[in-house]
């Protein structure tokens, strides 16, 4: 970045005290500070073709480590044009749920490699008039013809994991289309067909490929080109897209006018049903189990919130067979007995101790969670406030715990799980919502890693979901994984969407696509906002570190690389490397409504 790495931690100090220091220095100097470089590249305004003056107003705004304000409504999310749709809903006095719709139709067309109508996602709402808490489970389930070994060869060894990814094998059930679906139903005001407009005219008429999208499409090479329909369609001409041009996906625009006139009965059912299962079973070179039979009988599923206690506050989010409330929740817990406030964000002391408590709870992850209608989980004890409590102890020494191992919370009955290695890449993404009316939504959307299975059909990707099970069935020591495969189960999953409350009211809805690191993305913006005095633009440009019971990772490019040695020192063992989150958070304050977006993705918030 061309600067010594004590300029660059000034230079964040400055910005998150918000001391007269930061005022020589130019705005967009503080964003790189806090960001990596090659985020300014992917967010210029010409990669926006057809942009409103506010959204490039956003975009100036995330650049400079400016939170946009509103008073009335908001939405952040990963794409400028996804934004604007949603925007236009809540003008118009639709809901948050409404607004979803619109912002999600939108990012599968322009961000197709990270969710869209082919992979799943987890819903929190909550309610203002009745002041409840609600998720929706949307989450990607087994083929009924799915066994235990599906990715494992004739020998029952592991498969690779990118052989196993590329393909039908990978396919899972998807559910976003019937969250959509489920979400507006229950808390929607405008009209259902209404909500696809844009992502319809958009698909018809095209879209501008962004540098982000381009330069993803041309490093997957030829995993992106096994299957014909993709290939011809990121790669036109046998070139890969490239950043500036004009993209149309005429077959995307037909499946949004089927789903705006007909529900989602017609994507679990009829044509575009049976070409799902086509394209699952027709990928030769690594077929699929999926029947027409399992996209019939798929449903969303509401779940009770889990919910931690943290500095005054209540930290809910999603439970199994999402890991990302529970994990969220131990580490905070865990830390509840720590003054983060007073070590401060530069602190290596604090980042030890979020660190050897992420470890913690991976350890606990690793072990306890999966999908719990299909496995025993003590998902109450795993959070309980005496158990928080007395594991929390553990970190009360100088250095880095040297071994670090799952626990044992409360139970109701006897069962001991083996501890899971699956792996989970990242992708995804993220959208916060509120609307005039004070509800609140965070939802986190996926098809697993970048680009899903690689497969598309009707203009949409397929997921890869199904390799979020572990690969193994057993653990080295024979114990049963949790997690493993099984028919109609649903994999674990780390996305973490959550909102926290303050004597019951939503103060912060935020959430980030990441794989597995979702966890520790999310926690750090919460304890930036929470401990650390930031406003959200603040907390999450806050530069990432991390771990998940291995290393320390240390986000490279940034003022973080300044805590390495201290950390090594310390007893970790450290990494750094690209941390590419994609954080979209709202603030709900008494001045009203504080909207950040991830400055190392493209997305903005924006209010009205």
């Amino acid at each position: 970045m061309g600067r010594s790495v004590m300029t660059r931690i000034s230079l964040v100090t400055a910005l998150l005290l918000g001391s007269a220091a930061v005022l020589p220095v130019s705005a967009q100097q503080a964003a790189d500070a806090i960001a990596p470089e090659a985020a300014t590249s992917e967010t210029g305004a010409d990669a926006f073709a057809g942009l409103s003056e506010r959204a490039r107003a956003a975009m100036e705004a995330k650049q400079a480590g400016t939170p946009v304000t509103a008073p009335n409504w908001m939405v952040s999310a990963a794409h400028p044009l996804a934004v604007e749709a949603g925007a236009k809903v809540l003008e118009a006095g639709g809901s948050a749920a409404d607004a979803m719709v619109a912002v999600q139709v939108v990012l599968g067309l322009v961000e197709p490699q990270s969710s869209g109508l082919g992979g799943g996602a987890f819903l929190v709402w909550y309610d203002a008039a009745t002041g409840e808490m609600t998720t929706l489970d949307a989450r990607e389930t087994a083929p009924a013809a799915a066994t235990p070994t599906l990715f494992q060869n004739e020998a029952g060894e592991p498969l690779e994991f990118m052989s196993a990814v590329v393909g039908g094998r990978s396919v899972g059930i998807p559910g976003t289309p019937a969250l959509l679906e489920e979400a507006q139903r229950r808390w929607g005001r405008a009209n259902w067909g209404s909500l696809f407009a844009d992502g319809i005219r958009l698909a018809e008429e095209g879209f501008t490929v962004t540098p982000r999208l381009a330069e993803l499409v041309a490093g997957e090479g030829e995993a992106l080109q096994a299957d014909p329909a993709t290939r011809d369609y990121f790669f036109p001409g046998g070139q890969p897209i490239a950043a500036g041009a004009t993209l149309t996906n005429p077959g995307y625009g037909h499946v949004l006018r089927r789903l705006a006139a007909e529900g989602s009965r017609a994507f679990y059912s009829g044509r575009i049903a049976a070409d799902i299962v086509a394209a699952v079973r027709g990928a030769d070179w690594n077929p699929g189990v999926m029947a027409l039979e399992d996209l019939a009988r798929y449903r969303v599923v509401e779940r009770p919130p889990v919910c931690v206690e943290y500095r005054e506050h209540d930290v809910c989010g999603m439970g199994p067979p999402s890991s990302g409330a529970l994990s969220v929740g131990q580490i905070l817990g865990l830390l509840g007995g720590y003054d983060l406030a007073a070590l401060g964000a530069e602190n290596p002391e604090s980042w030890r101790l979020i660190g050897d408590a992420s470890r913690l709870a991976f350890a606990d992850r690793g072990r306890y969670m999966a999908d719990s209608d299909f496995v025993p989980m003590p998902t109450e004890g795993l959070v309980a406030p005496d158990y928080l409590a007395e594991r929390g102890k553990l970190l009360a020494g100088d250095d880095a715990l040297p071994e670090v191992s799952a626990g044992a919370p409360g139970w109701s009955h006897a069962m001991l799980w083996g501890q899971d290695s699956a792996i989970e890449l990242p992708s995804t993404t993220h959208i916060s919502i509120v609307d005039a009316e004070g509800n609140a939504l965070s939802m986190t959307t996926t098809i697993e890693n970048g680009f899903g299975s690689r497969l598309m059909t009707n203009g949409f990707l397929l997921n890869n979901e199904l390799t979020d099970f572990s690969f193994e069935t057993h653990d080295a020591a024979g114990y049963p994984i949790a997690n493993r495969v099984e028919p109609g189960k649903r994999p674990r999953s780390s996305m973490s969407p959550s909102i926290v409350l303050k004597e019951g009211r939503p103060v912060l809805v935020i959430g980030s696509p990441g794989g597995s690191r979702i966890i520790g993305y999310v926690a750090k913006a919460i304890i930036g906002y929470l401990d650390w005095g930031m406003d959200v633009q603040q907390a999450i440009a806050l530069p990432n570190i991390l771990n998940r019971f291995g290393p320390m990772d240390v986000e490279a490019g940034t003022a973080a690389t300044g805590l390495s040695q201290a950390l090594t020192d310390l007893g970790f063992e450290v990494s750094e490397r690209e941390l590419n989150s994609g954080l979209q958070g709202i603030a709900i304050t008494p001045e009203g409504l504080s909207g950040g977006a991830d400055p190392r993705r493209e997305g903005i918030a924006l209010g009205g």
